[in-house]
């Protein structure tokens, strides 16, 4: 009976793979690896750095005008003492449309460059268009950002009060979302025209023969 020599397998892995992070296509995978963890810190970093509610009101257009309103409202104090930041309703969470929205508010950054909304007045006159915009976002993807914190499923109707819950279950089975009745929850709405006292199409011209206008109250100024 012959005797066979076990062969030393696992010294020869190692001696392999020591051999193996010895050459210079190891170093370059592995400077290649190190980097990317690097870049990958680095860019989160600075992207969590920008969805603070600090970062947020950087800037004395948010700080002086939303950011005023904003702390006169429930979401930022209440009993509870749990608050929505900035970037809980306006940033989203999963990265593709974090992602997207970051690409998307490159352009206040060109405005604030322009200072197209530096002043009060300037502000105020483009609130409504800056209100509709992120209203329509909003609309789009179904109040998302609401939706981290109120979930239609997981609502008490029982405890809420009795306008609250007939409405809710309403516009929900209407297949409406959050921000289809809660505009003004966080911010100050924009001026609506109502244009009371315009005249209406079709109106009679009261130029004409035979038309006369409504009498006056005796206690209206001439």
């Amino acid at each position: 009976m012959s005797e066979h020599t076990p062969s030393p397998a696992p010294a020869g892995l190692l001696a392999r793979c020591w051999a193996a992070m010895k050459t210079r296509r190891f170093a370059v995978l592995a400077s290649a690896f190190v980097a990317g963890i690097l870049f990958w810190g680095g860019f989160n970093t600075a992207l969590e750095y920008t969805n603070r509610e600090e970062f947020c009101i950087s800037c004395h257009e948010m700080k002086d005008n939303v950011y005023a309103e904003y702390r006169n409202t429930i979401h930022y104090q209440n009993r509870t003492g749990v608050r929505a930041t900035c970037p809980d309703c306006h940033v989203p969470k999963e990265w593709g449309h974090k992602m997207i929205r970051k690409i998307q508010a490159s352009n206040e950054v060109l405005h604030k460059v322009l200072g197209t909304i530096d002043t009060p007045e300037k502000f105020n006159a483009k609130r409504a268009e800056l209100a509709q915009h992120e209203w329509d976002r909003m609309k789009r993807t179904d109040s998302r950002e609401c939706r981290n914190c109120h979930h239609f499923e997981f609502m008490d109707y029982a405890e809420q009060n009795k306008r609250s819950s007939a409405t809710h279950q309403a516009a929900f089975a209407d297949g409406k979302t959050c921000i289809d009745c809660h505009k003004g929850i966080a911010h100050t709405l924009p001026a609506v025209e109502q244009r009371i006292g315009a005249p209406k199409e079709g109106a009679a011209d009261p130029t004409s023969p035979g038309v006369s206008l409504p009498a006056r109250p005796a206690s209206a100024g001439t």
